[in-house]
């Protein structure tokens, strides 16, 4: 009889030791606020879990590596940074590095960001390695771009790069016959003026209609961005053009110029590409604001006049002139 109670006091002992580590491994855990955790290449469970303790995700490394030999049946940890959530469980932190969902990281470029723009956003992204020069301009294509901590600043331009070619390759070869353009880097350098003209979706391919008009007739395109580009490379001028600069000949400004400017002023997003590429069918050859984030669009000369003294009374009313 007295085995039989020491039996039992045992079994009690046992299944509440279980209650309490089960308990440890599937409760709440220290981490007050989301932590970052970078698991080495080739780490072993040993290591991971001393940086798991020195960020504060778990309460003692010891345990962790008990509690994921009896709990978590042994599989591989991987490489990487991870977000550990705040009060993420053991068995959680452990689930997390068993199927390496690493942070993500992202580095956005906007559609109609200059290249030097795309430099400076590369260069601050916290957790790249390296340096790397300005790309050329209009070789990257505008997304939002996905990395891990230690990737290189290098490999991530030229995924940017690899992703505008490859976008411009498949659009060009969809191209509607008759276009202004003869070739993808003059798609390239034409769809940058477009998205820099208009930031309404809606009308890319009317403004695109009229810019490959007047370049079949030899017409200046008179595109304000062009003259802008060679004095900040990109970035915003913060104040109205010059006169002395609208006459500038630098191989950019379209008012001096017939033609193309020599390269592009951007990085165009894909639907200016794809205007570029199957423009309006329009006559237009002109076009000014209307006064409501918009355009207002013109065949000839007359109408674009009178269209122009609208736009400047809507200013007048305004108090801007």
């Amino acid at each position: 009889m007295r085995k039989l109670g020491c039996l039992i006091l045992l079994i009690a002992l046992v299944v509440t030791a279980v209650l309490v580590a089960t308990n440890l491994w599937v409760g709440t855990g220290p981490a007050e606020r989301p932590v970052a955790v970078v698991v080495p290449e080739g780490a072993s469970l040993a290591r991971a879990a001393t940086e798991l303790e020195r960020a504060g995700a778990i309460r003692s490394a010891s345990r962790f590596r008990l509690f994921a030999r009896v709990f978590g049946g042994g599989g591989s940890i991987k490489a990487g940074e991870y977000q550990i959530p705040a009060g993420a469980s053991q068995k959680d932190v452990l689930a997390l590095l068993g199927e390496g969902k690493v942070r993500q990281r992202l580095v956005a470029v906007p559609e109609g960001y200059p290249s030097i723009m795309v430099h400076d956003a590369v260069m601050r992204a916290d957790g790249l390695t390296g340096t790397v020069a300005v790309p050329a301009e209009g070789s990257i294509l505008p997304d939002s771009y996905a990395y891990q901590r230690g990737d290189t600043r290098a490999a991530l331009v030229a995924r940017m790069q690899k992703a505008m070619k490859d976008y411009l390759a498949a659009a060009w070869a969809k191209r509607k016959p008759g276009i202004a353009v003869t070739t993808p880097g003059q798609a390239i350098t034409l769809a940058a003026i477009v998205e820099k003209e208009t930031g309404k979706p809606a009308e890319r391919r009317t403004v695109a209609a009229v810019y490959g008009n007047r370049l079949r007739i030899g017409m200046p395109l008179q595109a304000d961005p062009t003259v802008i580009y060679p004095i900040t490379k990109g970035r915003p001028l913060g104040r109205r053009i010059l006169r002395s600069e609208l006459h500038a000949k630098n191989g950019y400004n379209t008012y001096a110029s017939p033609g193309l400017p020599v390269g592009p002023i951007a990085n165009p997003g894909r639907a200016s590409i794809d205007a570029v590429l199957d423009p309006a069918k329009s006559q237009a050859l002109y076009f000014v604001a209307d006064g409501s984030g918009g355009h207002v669009f013109a065949n000839t000369l007359a109408e674009h006049n009178a269209n122009v003294a609208k736009w400047y009374a809507i200013r007048r009313q305004r108090g801007e002139m």
